[in-house]
């Protein structure tokens, strides 16, 4: 039996380990979907408490639940930091970060690390996949030469793949499962096995003819989404110069049934993939000699949000006779986005600094984050709400008592529309 049926037939048993590396918002729901299908699931991760957390059935995570953890558990999953048991999985895939440098250059030194530890351990009959968001060519640049130098034959005794991630953490009405799957191979063998892998635990695997495609498919994605949200943060400055609320504009324009997609503004823009993902285009573009003056440009506005924010703040501020400098400012929710307690690249964070560095006193507020640096999350009653001189709404989550603050906050900045009818409150 050749290697491509022989791994085709062990995942249409449910024969075979499937390694994850990387227990995090990718990794988790993957490994998850992964189990339920029946499949065997070893997780990886370079942090011993995390390893600790999961293997106690315990989530890290907060829109994941204990008992989603505990059950995968109970099913067989192990977590572990030896990354020599990489030759006991028949499928390896890698689900690390990929930020930027400093100077907004990819930042690939997390794939080369996990390439690095698993690169002894690899073996005939294996399929490796990347998951993680990065340049088109990363596969067969990075990870192909490291496949090659072990003496393997991609595409006859081992398959090389690119699947980008689809998580969005949070939100209901989509989970791994159900989220369609692109995958390219690095040949066709490679395709064929990566179809019959992820098509054991996801609905739709959307083949592409090659890694590369794969990887471009995913900043298209996530570039598509940056482009409209700094275009709707713009159409919101341009609104409020002219008086008119852009959420009114925004909810009349998507009555349209076609040509237009609603996008809402907020005080920027936050989480792993939008302020880094597109970046890692537009480097691999200046290779080609070709300047990406929209994705640049969609950057520059979503990354001047927050000094909106600040200016629409102090502006209030200054018309109720406050002085910024000794001022307290209360930031109402700091993760990125609603009913997740994922704080990556929030702007709100960069918001709070703003406010620090012009003297103002800063305290936050989030259910979901308890304690942020040296501070803690302040408790939501109506003498705490009305003992700031300004409470700033910047992550709308679910589980607040919005008319409470509306109704005790000296002076209350809404950014993210909750508000949209009240004289009383400032739109920023």
């Amino acid at each position: 039996m050749g290697t491509l049926t022989s791994f085709i037939a062990s995942v249409e048993d449910r024969a075979m380990t499937v390694g994850v590396l990387g227990l995090g918002y990718v990794g988790i729901p993957l490994a998850l979907s992964i189990s339920r299908a029946g499949l065997s699931v070893l997780g990886f991760d370079v942090v011993g408490s995390r390893v600790a957390t999961l293997n106690r059935g315990e989530s890290p995570i907060k829109h994941i639940a204990h008992a989603d953890i505990a059950g995968l558990v109970a099913a067989g999953f192990e977590a572990t930091d030896d990354f020599s048991r990489a030759a006991e999985c028949d499928a390896l895939l890698i689900c690390v970060p990929t930020p930027l440098t400093e100077y907004r250059d990819p930042d690939l030194s997390y794939i080369v690390a996990t390439m690095d530890s698993i690169a002894p351990h690899l073996r005939a009959g294996q399929l490796l996949s990347l998951e993680s968001t990065t340049w088109p060519g990363t596969t067969s640049e990075v990870l192909l030469p490291y496949v090659e130098a072990a003496g393997l034959n991609v595409g006859e005794d081992f398959f090389l793949v690119y699947s980008p991630e689809r998580e969005d953490p949070g939100n209901p009405d989509f989970e791994t499962r159900t989220i369609p799957k692109i995958a390219g191979g690095h040949t066709p063998a490679c395709l064929e096995a990566a179809t019959a892998l992820y098509g054991a635990f996801v609905d739709t695997v959307v083949p592409v003819s090659s890694t590369e495609a794969s990887e471009m498919v995913k900043l298209l994605e996530n570039i598509h989404r940056s482009i409209n949200i700094g275009l709707v943060n713009e159409m919101k400055i341009v609104a409020d110069a002219m008086g008119l609320d852009i959420f009114e504009v925004i909810d009349a324009a998507k009555t349209k049934p076609f040509g237009f997609t609603a996008y809402y503004p907020g005080p920027g823009i936050g989480g792993h993939c939008l302020p880094i993902d597109p970046f890692h285009l537009s480097w691999k573009a200046r290779r080609y000699g070709v300047h990406t003056r929209f994705i640049e440009l969609a950057g520059e506005v979503n990354a001047a949000m927050p000094q909106y924010v600040f200016n629409k703040t102090l502006e209030a501020l200054n018309a109720a006779g406050k002085c910024l400098r000794g001022a307290t400012i209360l930031a109402l929710g700091i993760t990125y986005k609603r009913d997740v307690d994922d704080m990556r690249e929030s702007p709100s964070v960069f918001v709070m600094d703003l406010f620090r560095d012009w003297g103002a006193e800063v305290a936050y507020s989030d259910p979901n984050v308890p304690t942020f640096g040296d501070l803690s999350s302040v408790t939501l009653t109506p003498e705490a709400v009305g003992s700031y001189d300004a409470v700033v709404l910047l992550t709308d989550h679910s589980d607040v008592d919005y008319v409470m603050i509306r109704d005790h906050a000296a002076l209350l900045v809404d950014t993210r529309g909750r508000f949209r009818n009240d004289a009383s409150v400032v739109r920023a």
